[in-house]
């Protein structure tokens, strides 16, 4: 052969590998216009369950083609325990499961009872409009029956995608609306809170919100706004922390557009809030010359753009909070004394999570829920000792801190089969604290200068002083509360109390 015709052979050969790549191409641009090109911008994954591995194997191929992360399973046990360690975007479920306890309509049933938002797509080669109609009812999203074409599956699972996400943001709304703007809780501190906030939100009176971060202080002026007359207008939040004088102004006040070249007028926060609620979250960040600028509005209930010329009046109603003492930062001359009595018509405390920490279960109860219901989680328990380990802990981030902690055990064991969260699984920070120390060596009797241990104590020594201890804990574990407390500890309320009074154990009911 030539060198002229393996030249020829070469470019032949060239030519077509071109022609295939654009054919190819041309195929991934048309699937491309059928899925839609952001869809290739997202990560979804999906279980495929199928007992015949010739089926598993093509649909997983199909849609790894469409960059799907694909997971196989072939018996209800494997598909069981891989919803457990990930749960996906999307299942695929045969109806008829060799080899398997349960068939394609047994785990689609406890698929939406414990992942309601999650879609299952139905497929046999065996069905009828019977077992269709079943599977739609059961919550199903769609039904295929085999064999069927690429194209087909690619487009069902992709609106079975968008399908989930539009109703878990509708759940999500549906929960920010009803479940996230309450206050969780029964204790007295809590109560106290509520009944404050039923009686202040009616009124058009400014109210100054106190407690330390992550007390839940955005919250509580949430809830003033919702339970107010002004519930059908705006809540606007305005941050200052860390906000410099330009700024702030800026965002408050807005500025006007200096000519029709420029960038366009910008309205501020105070402006959008008309008719409705300004939250200005940590006021006492405000610097002095916005300190000003508030107290005039607060005066005149009007303010002029910056650059602009005419009064703007408004109707907006002030709820500030802040972190900080402000007596003692209007001592130091950092805010001003007349903003302070301005804004301090109506004062709330929101106590600190430690002040209140036998809601700590039912706070973290309402989590666990949450991050079950919006984060795919499987829905976890605490374990007595988690629970005990939990309130023995300071809280310095607070409910902030209490939420943070509950997504990390969620996160770092959420391969762990077991249902419980046992004191083991919190962060170290948690256990390995003096707040935590749960030694029952820990009363010191001195007995002519010298400490004795529980261990070298007689038998009935021993037991009235870990009595005595356990039951000191559980009165500071349940803020003094009796009859949290006998229900806890499983001890009639009567005896409780005798048994306190043997003790020498003193309670705040005496």
């Amino acid at each position: 052969m030539s060198i002229i015709q393996i030249r020829k052979k070469l470019r032949i050969l060239v030519i077509l590998n071109a022609f295939l790549f654009l054919e190819k191409t041309k195929d991934r641009i048309n699937k491309r216009s059928i899925i839609g090109e952001d869809w290739y911008n997202m990560v979804h994954s999906v279980l495929i369950v199928d007992d015949e591995a010739d089926i598993r194997n093509l649909i997983s191929d199909c849609l790894q083609d469409e960059e799907y992360e694909t997971r196989i399973a072939s018996t209800d046990l494997q598909a069981f325990s891989m919803l457990d360690e990930v749960v996906p975007t999307v299942v695929i479920l045969d109806i008829w499961l060799q080899g398997s306890e349960l068939d394609g309509l047994g785990i689609l049933e406890i698929i939406k009872r414990k992942y309601p938002y999650l879609p299952v797509i139905m497929i046999s080669g065996h069905g009828n409009i019977e077992t269709a109609v079943n599977a739609l009812k059961m919550g199903a999203y769609d039904y295929i029956e085999k064999p069927f074409t690429e194209d087909k599956l690619l487009i069902i699972v992709k609106r079975a995608c968008e399908a989930a996400k539009l109703q878990k943001e509708n759940a999500e709304l549906r929960m920010y609306s009803h479940e996230a703007y309450k206050i969780v809780g029964n204790s007295t501190a809590i109560n106290i809170l509520k009944q404050s906030i039923l009686k202040i939100a009616p009124t058009s009176s400014r109210v100054l919100i106190t407690g330390q971060h992550g007390s839940g202080k955005k919250l509580v002026a949430k809830l003033i706004h919702e339970k107010s007359k002004r519930k059908d207008h705006p809540f606007i939040v305005f941050n200052a922390a860390g906000m410099s004088e330009e700024k702030a102004y800026l965002e408050l006040f807005g500025e006007e557009s200096k000519n029709i070249f420029s960038t366009p007028r910008k309205v501020g926060v105070l402006e959008l809030a008309n008719n409705g609620t300004l939250f200005i979250d940590e006021v006492t960040d405000l610097p002095l010359n916005i300190q000003s600028k508030i107290l005039n509005f607060l005066q005149s209930h009007s303010f002029t753009r910056n650059g602009g010329k005419s009064a703007i009046k408004l109707d907006v109603r002030i709820v500030s909070s802040t972190s900080k003492d402000l007596k003692e930062e209007t001592a130091k001359g950092r805010f001003r004394e007349d903003l302070f009595y301005r804004l301090n018509v109506i004062q709330i405390q929101v106590p600190s999570l430690f002040a209140h920490k036998e809601d700590i279960q039912v706070i973290s109860e309402f989590f666990l829920k949450y991050f079950h219901d919006f984060g795919g989680f499987p829905l976890r328990q605490l374990s007595a000792d988690a629970v005990i380990a939990l309130q023995n802990y300071s809280w310095p981030g607070n409910i902030r801190q209490l939420r943070n902690v509950i997504e990390w055990v969620l996160i770092m064991h959420n391969n762990n089969s077991e249902k419980l969260i046992t004191s083991n699984m919190l962060p170290p920070e948690l256990i390995n604290t003096g707040n935590n120390n749960s030694s029952f060596v820990e009363i010191n009797e001195n007995y002519g200068n010298n400490t004795y241990e529980m261990i070298d104590l007689p038998l009935r020594e021993a037991r009235e002083m870990f009595e005595k201890q356990y039951l000191s804990k559980q009165l500071i574990r349940f803020d003094h509360n009796i009859t949290k407390m006998s229900t806890a500890i499983g001890m009639e309320r009567s005896a409780l109390h005798r048994k306190l009074k043997t003790l020498g154990v003193t309670t705040d009911e005496e």
